[in-house]
């Protein structure tokens, strides 16, 4: 997959199968949007498909003062892992700024995507808006198709049990501790790349050392406080581990959130490193223990609990 910047000299291509949006989680909405672009260009003779997302969020830019902060399924390193993954020729990222929030949809069209670009088709989703003030729509497209040349492409809500599967219900199935909602809907387990930093070594002190992870990107979202069963790739093998969100209030009386993994069987020093963390069950709220005694014999259950699943896993590898 190639990566442009708006500001980058892109290749035009009339025969350009595209899309435009946020993609924030790349979940199963907007992977059935790019299968059915790669089902169109399969058709084509040297067509290519193009995913046009924007950096930042637009919510970050333009912050609505009746709306909470928007917070990030995805940031744009993840996003384009995800895309990459989907079978997507190209990305061009578009740097969002307010200046640009203020560009018609009319003038987003005809300048960025048909003249700087190329355009053949465009798909678009239930309920996309663009342009300034999310003025431009499916009517937008069609009334610009004719003149312009190109064929829009409307794609029909996803449901999941009669909920329509968005960005805005895998945040809220997140807050809630709902892995199982959030990975049915997103089409895989959530995860959460960052860097391993320094902490105030506390878990060792216990018999449980952790890696402190800071997010890549400071508006990611972390899921419900909690403990939870997740995995890691590390020196390219599957390690398990149990991770806690929270403030940790049998040790410390601070409020800030912290996110430490506790990964079994593994020693290595995995500062400074980047890694990922998928998010794979929900075990228990955090909770403030008596003693710091009653601390550790939860998580000797929180562990044994863990290593249960890991076994149940390994078992069903052996068996298929």
């Amino acid at each position: 997959m190639i990566v442009y910047s708006l500001f980058d000299a892109i290749p035009f291509d009339p025969n350009t199968i595209l899309t435009v949006g946020t993609f924030d989680g790349v979940h199963r909405g907007h992977q059935y949007i790019i299968a059915a672009m790669n089902d169109l260009k399969k058709s084509r003779t040297n067509a290519r498909t193009v995913v046009v997302t924007f950096e930042p969020h637009p919510q970050l830019v333009i912050q609505r003062p009746d709306k909470p902060p928007i917070t990030l399924l995805t940031d744009i390193s993840e996003r384009l892992q995800l895309l990459e993954s989907y079978g997507v020729d190209m990305v061009v990222i578009i740097p969002f700024t307010k200046e640009f929030s203020q560009i018609s949809s009319n003038e987003f069209i005809k300048t960025f995507i048909q003249e700087r670009i190329g355009c053949s088709d465009i798909f678009i989703g239930y309920d996309h808006g663009f342009g300034k003030s999310r003025e431009g729509d499916a009517r937008t497209l069609h009334a610009l198709s004719s003149e312009l040349g190109f064929t829009v492409h409307e794609i029909d809500a996803m449901l999941m049990d009669s909920t329509t599967i968005s960005s805005t219900e895998i945040r809220s199935s997140l807050k809630e501790g709902n892995l199982q909602v959030a990975f049915e809907l997103l089409g895989h387990p959530y995860f959460v790349e960052g860097m391993v930093i320094h902490g105030d070594q506390r878990g060792r002190t216990i018999g449980y050392p952790t890696a402190n992870i800071q997010a890549a990107n400071p508006a990611k979202l972390l899921p419900k406080n909690g403990v939870y069963f997740v995995s890691s790739d590390i020196l390219g093998k599957t390690v398990y581990g149990m991770a806690n969100i929270g403030t940790r209030p049998t040790v410390t009386n601070l409020d800030d959130i912290r996110f430490e993994v506790h990964f079994f069987d593994l020693n290595e020093d995995l500062y400074h490193q980047q890694i990922v963390i998928w998010f794979l069950k929900f075990i228990r709220d955090e909770q403030q223990f008596a003693s710091i005694e009653s601390l550790q014999e939860q998580l000797h259950i929180d562990e044994q609990y863990c290593r249960d699943i890991i076994s149940t896993l390994q078992g069903n590898d052996t068996q298929s």
